[in-house]
């Protein structure tokens, strides 16, 4: 009677073991299922919020700050390294316009004071008048060529604002992927490669 005791309670040990250590697995497994689905409604909450930053008018917007103050557009797209890129090429227009305009004013000055009959600042150094023409159109040519090369850093200020806007919103994530891919033929086991385009929506 003794013996069938012990062995009852044993036997009943052994099970409530047993079933605490299954119900301690169960509760296991359950907080770890939803520690997963937390970090993936996570992660799809971040997804969901870098495919909302896209801005259809954010390219338009920075072309148009960039037509109004040149660099701006280029800091609202935070490419501040640019800034001085254009505002060193602007300046160098603007200088060389400015320089350029300068000399085709001296000589012309020149120019009209010599038909006049007077005294100019280049009557030693440039005796012949034609010469002064020829210094006039020389001038004036690099002044436009100047003010021209100014303009279009300006509008290339422009286009790049709203180019790298639009680059900025590319859409480089995993629902548009192009991969390779190596397929094992499972007739005669040969390997083929090939690419894999994949859509997700």
């Amino acid at each position: 009677m003794g013996n069938k005791i012990i062995i009852v309670l044993c036997c009943l040990c052994f099970v409530t073991n047993a079933w605490s250590q299954t119900e301690e697995e169960k509760e296991k497994e359950k907080t770890e299922t939803q520690t997963e689905e937390s970090v993936l409604k996570i992660e799809n909450a971040t997804v969901v919020e870098e495919k909302k930053v896209i801005d259809p008018l954010s390219p338009s917007k920075a072309a148009f700050y960039s037509a109004i103050l040149p660099g701006l557009g280029q800091a609202y797209n935070k490419k501040y390294w640019k800034i001085p890129i254009v505002y060193a090429a602007l300046g160098t227009g603007v200088y060389f316009y400015i320089s350029n305009n300068k000399q085709y004013n001296r000589y012309r000055t020149a120019y009209k004071q010599r038909l006049a009959g007077m005294k100019d600042e280049f009557s030693i150094v440039v005796p012949d008048a034609d010469a002064l023409i020829d210094a006039q159109e020389f001038y004036q040519r690099n002044r436009d060529l100047s003010l021209l090369l100014t303009v279009v850093a300006y509008v290339l200020n422009i286009v790049d604002a709203n180019v790298d806007a639009h680059l900025l919103q590319f859409n480089v994530s995993d629902d548009l992927s192009f991969r390779p891919h190596i397929d094992q033929n499972e007739i005669d086991f040969n390997r083929n490669l090939g690419l894999t385009l994949n859509f997700k929506f």
